[in-house]
């Protein structure tokens, strides 16, 4: 049994990617936008993506490039590189365009791609969301997701630390 390739998710291009967001747009389909680092997928992420999905028609994920999450979250991250969380998170059916920002923020790619949705995880408030004001300001809505309470890819790392 063979399955589609999902290479056709992963854009490098903010430009062909904010295209395609337009296209999206103008055939009247709300885009939802959120981002994260992803790094060794769980149940938790999931959740998230697909309720953040629910919120709109497409969803496009800014993934965090490995330099991005190594200056967020210390030089031992990311455990998977980009290339492989890339190719994992676009298996998954919610996600319908993913596009790496190098930045320590993810303010100037939603600036470029200019969503009608942005997500974060309910651990985030209005004020602390990055882009919230730019979305808001031009139309859009900020909402948060609920988390699912014990996952996180901290408590996975050391999980398999004590064990081995």
């Amino acid at each position: 049994m063979s399955f589609p390739s999902t290479a056709y998710k992963i854009e490098a291009d903010w430009h062909i990617a904010a295209a395609q967001v337009v296209a999206w747009q103008q055939a009247g389909l709300q885009v939802v936008f959120t981002n994260g680092c992803f790094d060794i997928l769980h149940q938790g992420h999931v959740d998230y993506l697909e309720a953040s999905r629910a919120k709109g028609d497409k969803m496009v994920l800014g993934l965090n490039t490995d330099r991005s999450v190594s200056k967020n979250k210390g030089p031992l991250r990311p455990v998977v590189p980009q290339e492989a969380r890339a190719r994992v998170l676009a298996a998954l059916a919610c996600i319908d365009l993913i596009v790496f920002f190098e930045e320590e923020t993810p303010l100037e790619l939603i600036t470029k791609l200019a969503p009608d949705i942005l997500t974060k995880g309910a651990d985030y408030s209005l004020d602390t969301i990055v882009g919230a004001d730019f979305v808001l300001n031009n139309g859009g809505r900020v909402e948060t997701v609920s988390l699912v309470e014990g996952f996180s890819t901290t408590n996975i790392i050391n999980k398999i630390k004590q064990a081995y």
